[in-house]
């Protein structure tokens, strides 16, 4: 049984990025624990890790120590090769490997890049290390301005070479095809390749071709005058100011990196100019070339201007400049979430996951980890694409969230707000947001504002409301957002970024309703703790629930549990387990409980029972030995907000976990709050959930 692959390159700039992160992110949400390590490593600069060490501990939030990860750098094995001691490099890669394999479900393996000297042996090393793994490799190759007889004669080279030392070979995969290429390489990977061999093709994305700023910045050497926060820019395109402004102005492209001596002062400040106008595309950035540094009156004008790209002085001339940016090769690093974002979502945008995953893992994990459940609502949200509307569109938060929906293309937004405003604040912020895939509504201004209006009216006069008033109400952004579930024209909304919870969820309650047989509007929170998902209801809505609504509560959370994936095992907690406890809370929940137990035999349910005994297989064997749930809960109810509310706040913080949510249960049509101290990350996860609700779960 494999528990690992090879993930193998024939040169260099393949783009074997996409599938590293995009195999990580699939095999994180299929088994419980994955291992990443590199056999070699290119030499790092001083006091440095290696850059895809780095991006895949850190994206990923992987436990592995950094010096585990790694067996050699390339001079330390040219070096033991040069000395005839080539075995001593397999063994101790193979023993660096065993230690990970043993600690981990599954390893992911990433071979050598092909970059600087020593790549005659490279391909020959990663083939030999495959072989004394025994795992199974995927074999990538660039398709980038090759013929279509190229790309499919150089993977099937390697493909042979594999398969004659014994290494079986899941995939070939071509990247950055052009689109006309597609259809040809297909055809001639099926007459070239066993059918047993998947055949991926993924076509030249230029968003993760581009370099960035930063990457040209680093390779120059460049000094950072201005706008270092924007150094993630792309540079879509590049070329020099040296003509006349008035003639160079005709030049700019979208996305410009613009060259120029420093001392020119009048293409600095036209360039300036232009991208703030909206008659010229934007710039991603300004190279200053000869060691010149604009006078002090043209960087106090600077100084005094908002900026949305960097300005980088070089000490070169600026032919010399010129032609090594057009050498440069774009990488994914770190802290560059946006293109590993992307790279993720192009891999499962191309690549068949399932086909692959069954191929790639032979034995299913116990239970559901965090990971997983996260990988599964992503899963699920793709399945069919819904149209989430998020009224608080300004908020910088919203449009960070945007920005990463967007680039896993998992839902349709509509951004509620001042077009204008929007836009400006996120070229300020530097939110690479694609303004042609949003939908934005400022109330008042939407075509469907007086049909809203109307229909508010009738919907609500029996409560005395005029037109007056429901013009009023349909300009606030709340109802407006809630009125375009009711209409059709969105299915989900996301907000409480801003709002408190009253003014989130009142217009559903007034007009969304609740479904047939659902008199209680609750919530529950997924807690993601460290190697399990937990359901906590309700700790957002219901401050003092009786035992009717404490009995409903439990089962909108346990169908909402089952819904998600995770068994439906549910504690009613309370400060005493079983029937020794006394007093008007206690017996609240254990009325709760037996309605439960009568109206829903099927459901796993145990209460009144304390937190410990519920979660604690030790302490829930020894107080209620004979319990199905005692011990292994997975829907736990609290029995009043201020116990939620302060409950999972207490295990968010003390414990690390990610809590998603709160999830509205009950309602007609989804509609979600947020916590006013919600991070980006809490926004696009209520988001997914939102969208899964949706398709009607």
């Amino acid at each position: 049984m494999s528990k690992a692959v090879y993930i193998a390159t024939i040169e260099p700039n393949s783009g074997k990025s996409i599938m590293v992160l995009g195999l990580m992110r699939m095999l994180l949400g299929k088994v419980a624990k994955v291992g990443y390590f590199r056999p070699i490593i290119d030499d790092p600069k001083e006091g440095e890790i290696d850059n895809h060490i780095q991006t895949v501990i850190s994206h990923f939030e992987l436990d592995i120590n950094v010096k585990k990860a790694y067996a050699f750098t390339r001079s330390e094995v040219l070096k033991k090769y040069n000395q005839g001691k080539s075995g001593e490099v397999i063994d101790v890669i193979i023993q660096k490997y065993k230690y990970l394999e043993d600690t981990f479900d599954f390893v992911l393996v990433e071979g050598t890049d092909f970059s600087d000297e020593g790549s005659i042996i490279e391909f020959d090393i990663n083939v030999i290390v495959a072989k004394n793994l025994g795992i199974p490799a995927i074999i990538i190759a660039s398709g980038f301005d090759k013929t279509i007889e190229d790309t499919t004669g150089n993977l099937k080279l390697a493909y042979n070479r594999f398969e004659g030392r014994e290494v079986e070979v899941l995939a070939v995969v071509a990247n950055k095809i052009s689109e006309n290429h597609l259809e040809g390489l297909q055809q001639a990977f099926d007459s070239n390749f066993d059918k047993d061999v998947k055949k991926i093709l993924i076509p030249k994305v230029d968003s993760l071709i581009n370099p960035t700023i930063k990457e040209i910045a680093d390779k120059l050497e460049g000094k950072v005058l201005f706008g270092k926060e924007f150094l993630n820019n792309q540079a879509g395109s590049y070329g020099v100011g040296a003509m006349q402004l008035r003639n160079y102005l005709t030049h700019l492209k979208d996305n410009s990196l613009v060259i120029t001596p420093g001392d020119r002062a009048d293409i600095i400040l036209g360039v300036l100019q232009a991208n703030i106008s909206a008659n010229y595309p934007k710039i991603s950035g300004i190279i200053l070339t000869g060691g010149i540094i604009p006078e002090p009156s043209i960087l106090k004008l600077i100084e005094g201007v908002s900026l949305s790209f960097p300005i980088i002085s070089v000490s070169s001339g600026t032919f010399s400049i010129t032609n090594k940016i057009g050498a440069i090769k774009s990488r994914i690093y770190a802290d560059n979430q946006q293109k590993i974002v992307t790279s993720i979502s192009t891999f499962e945008k191309y690549v068949n996951v399932e086909e692959l995953a069954d191929r790639l893992i032979t034995f299913q994990p116990v239970g559901i980890t965090p990971r997983m459940f996260q990988y599964n609502l992503l899963k699920r949200a793709l399945q069919h694409k819904k149209h989430i509307v998020l009224p608080e569109g300004s908020d910088e938060r919203i449009l960070r969230a945007t920005s990463r929906l967007l680039a896993s293309d998992v839902v349709e937004i509509t951004l509620i707000g001042d077009e204008k405003k929007l836009k400006s604040k996120a070229t300020k912020l530097d939110i690479p947001i694609d303004f042609e895939k949003v939908h934005i509504v400022f109330p008042t201004k939407s075509p469907y504002y007086d049909d809203y209006v109307k229909t508010f009216y009738e919907l609500r006069k029996h409560k005395n409301v005029n037109m007056d008033m429901a013009r009023d109400m349909m300009a606030d952004v709340s109802y407006f957002a809630t009125m375009m579930i009711y209409k059709g024209h969105a299915d989900g909304m996301v907000s409480g970024a801003v709002h408190t919870t009253q003014h989130t969820i009142r217009p559903a309650l007034q007009f969304i309703k609740t479904k047939p047989g659902v008199k209680v509007v609750s919530s529950v929170f997924f807690m993601c703790l460290e190697d399990r998902v937990s359901v906590f209801g309700d700790c957002a809505i219901n401050p003092n629930p009786n035992a009717e609504e404490l009995a409903e509560i439990a089962i909108s959370s346990a169908h909402s549990a089952a819904a998600f994936g995770i068994e439906p095992k549910i504690a009613m907690l309370s400060y005493s387990s079983g029937t020794s406890g006394k007093g008007e809370d206690v017996e609240v929940v254990r009325e709760a409980t037996e309605i439960v137990k009568k109206s829903h035999p099927e459901l796993k349910i145990e209460g009144p029972i304390q937190y410990d005994a519920a979660v604690d297989m030790r302490v829930g064997k020894s107080k209620l030995p004979n319990s199905e749930v005692a011990g292994q809960a997975s829907v736990l109810i609290f029995p009043d907000l201020n116990t939620g509310n302060n409950t999972y706040k207490a295990v968010q913080r003390e414990t690390g976990a990610l809590a998603i949510g709160p999830m509205l249960q009950g309602l007609n049509k989804p509609v979600n709050d947020l916590s006013r101290g919600c991070t980006v990350d809490d926004v696009y996860n209520t988001v997914i959930i939102t969208a899964i609700q949706a398709q009607g779960l």
